[in-house]
């Protein structure tokens, strides 16, 4: 992968040349003479046609080649970093917890409007993403297993598992960022893990990890303030997204339109749904803004309950600067959307 064969050639170039070079030409370099005269490079010259005996302006050039080759190879600051993540959870996590930090781009390696990876299948531009990233932030805990092959074929890629430590509801339900204490858990493992692999920028992804955080926490406890003292708790959501944000605020998941996006629930499942809703006296329906919510509106129809929209924040604008602020954005609205239905 091209990625990987160019670390490669860095550090093996690196170590058996630019060594030598550095005992050998530089203070020439530095004297203004001539750097590259001298056993094998000397060599390397004449084969060049610029080493000793050539022209004045033949020389120069070569003593700038030799300078843009040595600060290409050891350059002032700290490496540049390519940083990619899975999906847009985790794309939006990197993209606060990096920040404006220098040298470091964030990268989502599918596009934000996929949703949920659950039957994600990797392009043939994901692969290039994938040879070309020094790290991948994953969610973990079984959402990403499209890239398990890719990344066995690419063993220089660090791997970052934002949902590493968290429990997992029903021992393997992977949508841990949904709930408020699952993403800022995530956004302090993600932030732990660079400073660990980067520790010449550690400062900064303390920082803003620290900053995002702050932010989170106050709008759980905004959350908490609104949902905690709400009387009928019993929901049911479209798919298996929302255990997490439930636990977070005392909400009963009642039932589950359909098990996997796409998957539509058989007419068996849609009558005791429909059955459970009366039953219980269910306030809210909920679907989601990625997927068609057919069948939410068929019980809806049904028992006049009124079905509103929850967003797990797995799609948003791809632009950084509107991506920062999408999670808070998302579950802003989803706070008014509960307040509302489980209000009437």
């Amino acid at each position: 992968m091209p990625g990987y064969f160019m670390r490669f050639f860095r550090k093996s170039f690196c170590r058996h040349m630019c060594g030598a070079w550095l005992l050998n030409g530089f203070p020439a370099l530095l004297q203004g003479g001539n750097p590259l005269k001298g056993g094998c490079l000397d060599r390397i010259a004449s084969v060049s046609g610029r080493g000793d005996g050539r022209s004045g302006r033949s020389w120069k050039s070569a003593r700038s080649l030799c300078a843009i080759f040595l600060l290409g190879f050891f350059p002032t600051g700290a490496q540049s970093l390519e940083i990619l993540a899975s999906f847009y959870p985790m794309y939006v996590s990197a993209l606060n917890v990096v920040g404006d930090t220098p040298g470091v781009k964030v990268t989502c390696l599918t596009e934000p409007f996929v949703g949920c990876l659950h039957d994600y299948a990797l392009t043939a531009g994901d692969m290039k993403k994938l040879a070309g990233a020094d790290i991948l932030v994953t969610n973990g805990a079984g959402m990403e297993t499209f890239v398990d092959k890719a990344v066995k074929q690419s063993p220089v890629l660090r791997i970052i598992e934002a949902g590493k430590g968290i429990p997992q509801i029903s021992g393997d339900n992977p949508h841990v960022w949904v709930g408020l204490s699952g993403a800022i858990q995530q956004v302090k493992n993600i932030a732990r893990e660079l400073e660990a692999a980067d520790p010449a920028r550690a400062e900064h992804y303390r920082k803003n990890a620290d900053a995002y955080v702050k932010k989170l926490e106050a709008l759980r406890a905004d959350m908490h303030a609104a949902l905690d003292g709400v009387k009928n708790r019993d929901i049911i959501t479209f798919h298996e997204a929302f255990p997490y944000f439930a636990q977070e605020f005392g909400l009963n998941i009642v039932g589950v339109i359909e098990r996997e996006p796409g998957s539509e629930s058989t007419a068996r499942e849609m009558a005791e749904t429909i059955d459970l809703v009366r039953q219980r006296k269910v306030p809210a329906l909920f679907a989601e803004p990625q997927y068609p919510a057919k069948s939410a509106r068929v019980i809806e129809r049904e028992t006049g309950v009124v079905v509103s929209l929850l967003d797990p924040v797995v799609t948003g604008p791809r632009e950084p600067s509107a991506a920062r602020d999408a999670y808070l954005v998302a579950m802003r609205k989803n706070l008014d959307v509960l307040r509302k239905a489980l209000s009437e």
